[in-house]
């Protein structure tokens, strides 16, 4: 990135070709292995089922048991979704729109607030997440690092590891002692939910994340060895691979020592193009460069652990020019998905990751400094969980690839040249089955219409601009074969006794499918828009896509048992389309937002999922299924002339969610109280130590004043120090601080503000580095004369005054610590305080630190900082606020320091209703504060009203009571030069549907 591991220009890259995996967990190595695999359905999804499964691969693909699997991965990070009951809602929504897999990082600072201790319960519940995955039919992808970037604090490493010795991310003794440990914790987990012993849907297992450094030394090959080793060695047996942080061909298999073992490393390279970028070729069947592609990998398939589905934004919106995530969604949106993915997919890569799909939100102390609380990163799933436009070509591939074995093996065919060169087209066929597929991709600003010569297409082809199309030659459809298609196939399946085959593509256009009939064949128009003609051997099926929803034609007849149902889709109704497989038979669903589940009793077909406008249901099932429920509810129904059964009557759509204004009942009750010459600071810790492990150096003659050396690692820190010094001597006095991107500085003398500093924001360059440090030098304003030293002086002429003692506050706000994505140690950097220095006079300071307070049980080390409040309680539940003064929004006060504000709201919520719910702050933007947002005790984010682009806080239910009373309290830091807020706070429907999970509370400990 370019503020930390991934890049903003597209790598060179592999595909890979590949053997079998040998040993316990698949098929021994065979150069003809791939000839003698079944070409019939991809495996079931996965389940719990208590069965032993063989995990393998060739050059082609994985082998699940024997049969190809195409891996159609969406990217989500349990530790962004603080409210486990809303894991399977994330879970079920990728399961329906086609993701057959979940790719997770585990981030080691999530689970261990110091060394040796670990915490997998509440939100950190990974075994609950493993569960719940396989109980929704995913293969999980894991990826615990111990290293994982993901633009989190530390790229994942907790807070404590940066005060101690050894170099991270190298076979350094020091540092492996402690990335054991925590491998050893998460691998006692992940060994409980391997697809190969059936007890879960582990798939794959990540060492490291993006290691480029030490590629071709010691320290860097005998740490992935380490590690590769460690893990096998803790029961993990599925196939193990890295993921290359672009296409150079590092840590391919056989470039570290594996202890004897080969055939279980897959070669995998990560890619973020820009939206203006031509998809490039990755050189297994384009025309890829000297590295990566074939070249890397020979034996293994091609395989993207990461490939961008958005991109992460920056503090201010810099990269979407302060438009924040609705800007990446626009730039990066359905077009470039299809152009990019199905180029991807047309140069060989048949595991295919998309990071994210649903990014979830960075809260509380959790984002690296480079982002903002927000991590939504314009993905296909919002940070409300509501699905977006850009769904549609996920949906569209993913059901094509887990329903049509035809795309699991392709090669490079012979060369097709379209009559228009503005359309670049890839050839490719499957040897097994026969079919040929094309992706025809268009590179330009305009539609482009063209024909295909020397193919079955005799008629022209269209792709709109800057986007791609798939289209299939002679591919079963059931019990027949499509001669071509103008459009894309979206499914077939067999429902019953009839074959269903699905085709979609944009609004509007006339699709025309043609189906080989050496028989004339009888053909039923369904809906008034289609149309055929049969003509030597070939019937050809025109229908317009979108116009009245769904176009159906039945086939019968012709030679063949069964007949077929041709439907024709727009993208927006291809995404109300749900098909589901059961032990009794294939099920297709037709009407509502969203189908989450579909089980077969007797005769009844039971579905769950969720609408939101007033919707039609339509169900195609098995032979005997006669009655439908509908979330619980039976639905009355007819059976239509396709042999479905038609629901008589809508079903209804969500109801209205209101919202209570949050305008009143604030209370207010200012903090800060460390900057007063008289507090108690007595235990607090004394900042002595002469040396540290940081990377930043101790100044001489200093002692080390860096806040994770005294354990203070998450959020904010105070300093006092105790010194004297002549009134009329002491002219300034110089703070360096580090703090990353948008931190700052406080300070106070004898009680009185000195002033505020803020960390301007540095270059990408001095990013990469982890230099967010600076030095805020404040005048010390003359101390009025002391009258009793005055006194002192008249009674005691020969006898000196005393010397004053002073006392210097500061409130260093940190934003956490760099990610060492270039494994330099830079997650090392001091945070805090690094030096102080004074002009005037050199008096020797006696320095007390305090930070947050001890981890919250619940809550976890980084739900607070180290603000009076926090340590005294203000954020919880319950506390005891009778006392405070009331306040009225928008406030405007001037006053450098803190500022609490607090009320209580309820919300009643239908109960079938899946409401998503945020925070909204606005004000004007030339005022310089910041807030820190607390529901029910839980750190949910960090407002900056001068600086954005973030106003909206997604509130997660179960967090949130959405039937019951909540406590939500903000914490405003404002530097005292400009009226502070809050101004306007207010809750924001983000999106409502009729349906949902059941959603648990998350316990929510008060005072």
């Amino acid at each position: 990135m370019g503020l930390s591991r991934r890049t903003f220009s597209i790598l060179a890259g592999t595909t890979a070709l590949g053997f079998t995996l040998g040993g316990s967990i698949g098929t021994s190595p065979n150069a003809s292995a791939s000839r003698s695999v079944p070409t019939g359905p991809a495996p079931a999804p996965p389940a719990a089922d208590g069965r032993g499964h063989t995990v393998g691969f060739d050059r082609y693909s994985l082998l699940v048991d024997g049969r190809r699997l195409v891996l159609w991965s969406g990217e989500m990070h349990p530790f962004r979704l603080p409210s486990p009951s809303l894991w399977r809602d994330v879970l079920q929504k990728m399961r329906a729109h086609g993701y057959n897999a979940v790719s997770v990082y585990v981030s080691w600072n999530y689970h261990s607030a110091a060394p040796g201790r670990y915490d997998f319960t509440g939100v950190r519940d990974l075994d609950l997440f493993l569960r719940t995955a396989a109980e929704t039919g995913l293969y999980v992808i894991l990826r615990p690092g111990p290293y994982i970037n993901a633009e989190i604090d530390g790229g994942g490493f907790p807070g404590w590891l940066t005060a101690t010795e050894g170099h991270a991310r190298t076979s350094d003794p020091a540092y492996l002692k402690y990335a054991d440990e925590w491998l050893s914790q998460v691998n006692a987990i992940a060994a409980r939910h391997l697809f190969t012993r059936g007890t879960g849907s582990v798939l794959l297992y990540q060492i490291e994340n993006e290691y480029d450094a030490y590629v071709t030394e010691p320290a860097g090959r005998d740490y992935m060895s380490h590690l590769y080793k460690k893990v096998r060695a803790d029961g993990i047996d599925v196939p193990l691979f890295h993921n290359d942080k672009g296409r150079n061909g590092h840590w391919t298999p056989g470039s570290f020592d594996t202890g004897g073992e080969k055939g279980h490393w897959l070669y995998g390279f990560d890619s973020y193009p820009e939206p203006a970028q031509v998809p490039p070729d990755w050189g297994r069947f384009g025309a890829g460069g000297a590295r990566g592609g074939a070249t890397a990998s020979p034996k293994t398939p091609g395989f993207m652990p990461e490939f961008g589905g958005g991109w992460f934004d920056p503090w201010g919106g810099v990269e979407f020019q302060g438009k924040g995530y609705a800007e990446s969604r626009r730039t990066r949106d359905a077009a470039y998905e299809r152009r990019f993915y199905l180029t991807n997919l047309a140069n060989g890569i048949t595991l295919h990751n998309v990071y994210m799909t649903f990014g979830g939100t960075s809260w509380g102390w959790l984002p690296a400094p480079v982002v903002y609380t927000s991590y939504d990163y314009g993905a296909a799933f919002d940070e409300g969980r509501n699905a977006t436009a850009k769904l549609a070509p996920m949906h569209q591939i993913g059901h094509l690839l887990g329903r049509q074995p035809d795309f699991a093996k392709l090669k490079r065919a012979a060369a097709v040249k379209p009559a228009d060169d503005r359309i670049t087209a890839y050839h490719l066929t499957n040897p097994d089955t026969g079919a040929h597929v094309y992706v025809l991709r268009n590179d330009s600003t305009e539609r482009v219409t063209t024909s295909l010569p020397d193919t079955d297409f005799d008629v022209p082809v269209s792709v709109p601009a800057r986007d791609a199309r798939l289209l299939t030659t002679d591919m079963a459809l059931g019990q027949r074969k499509l001669r071509f298609s103008t459009v894309q196939p979206l499914f077939c399946l067999t429902a019953g006794r009839q074959d269903i085959a699905v085709f979609a593509g944009p609004y509007g256009e006339i699709a025309q499918v043609v189906l080989d009939c050496p028989e004339e064949p009888e053909a039923t128009r369904l809906d008034a828009e289609g149309a055929w003609v049969y003509d030597r051997g070939l019937l050809r099926v025109t229908a317009p896509l979108g116009v009245g929803g769904l176009t159906r034609v039945r086939v019968e007849g012709g030679g063949h048992e069964r007949p077929l149902l041709l439907f024709f889709a727009d993208d927006a109704t291809s995404l109300r389309l749900w098909p589901y497989d059961t032990p009794s038979g294939s099920v297709l669903v037709y009407g509502p937002a969203l189908v989450r589940d579909v089980t077969l009793r007797g005769d009844t077909v039971h579905l769950t999922g969720d609408t939101i406008g007033e919707t039609g249901l339509e169900v195609w099932g098995p032979r005997g299924a006669a009655r439908v429920t509908w979330n619980g509810g039976s639905v009355r129904t007819r059976l239509s002339c396709t042999e479905s059964l038609l629901a008589e009557r809508p079903l209804p759509g969500v109801r209205p969610v209101p919202l209570p204004s949050l305008a009143g009942g604030w209370r207010r009750r200012a903090e800060n109280p460390e900057a007063e010459p008289d507090f108690d600071d007595s235990r607090w810790t004394a900042a002595e130590r002469k040396t540290s492990y940081s990377i930043t150096p101790v100044p001489e003659g200093q002692p080390v004043l860096f806040a994770d050396d005294y354990g203070f690692h998450y959020g904010d820190v105070w300093y006092r120090g105790h010194f004297t010094a002549a009134a009329e001597d002491l002219e300034s006095v110089s703070l360096a601080y580090s703090t990353g991107t948008q931190g700052l500085l406080m300070a106070w003398l004898d009680g009185e503000p000195l002033g505020t500093h803020r960390m301007p924001v540095p270059d990408n360059d001095t990013a990469r580095k982890g230099s967010w440090a600076a030095t805020a030098t404040f005048a010390v304003p003359k101390k009025p004369r002391d009258k009793d030293a005055d006194a002192h002086a008249h009674a005691h002429a020969h006898v000196p005054a005393p010397t004053p003692a002073r006392v210097l506050s500061v409130l260093v706000r940190r934003m956490q610590h760099d990610q060492d994505g270039t494994a330099l140690d830079t997650h090392k950097v001091a945070r805090g305080l690094t030096a102080v220095t004074f002009k005037g006079a050199s008096p020797e300071v006696r320095w007390r630190v305090q930070g947050e307070a001890m981890p919250d049980p619940v809550r976890g080390p980084q739900n607070n900082g180290g603000l009076y409040g926090e340590r005294e309680g203000w954020h919880l539940p319950g506390f005891g606020d009778g006392d405070w003064k009331t306040a009225e929004l928008p406030r405007a006060g001037r006053r450098q320091g803190v500022t609490w504000y607090r009320r209580d709201f309820r919300l009643a919520v239908d109960p079938g209703t899946d409401a998503s719910i945020g925070l909204t702050l606005d004000d004007d933007p030339a005022r310089a504060y910041r807030v820190q947002i607390f529901l029910n005790g839980w750190n949910l984010g960090q407002y900056i009203n001068d600086v954005g682009p973030q106003h909206t806080f997604v509130l997660p239910n179960g967090i949130l009571r959405t039937r019951g009373a909540n406590t939500l309290a903000l914490a405003v830091l404002s530097d005292g030069t400009t009226p502070s807020g809050p101004g306007e706070v207010r809750l924001t429907l983000l999106g409502a549907a009729a349906g949902g999970v059941p959603v648990e509370p998350v316990a929510s400990p008060g005072r």
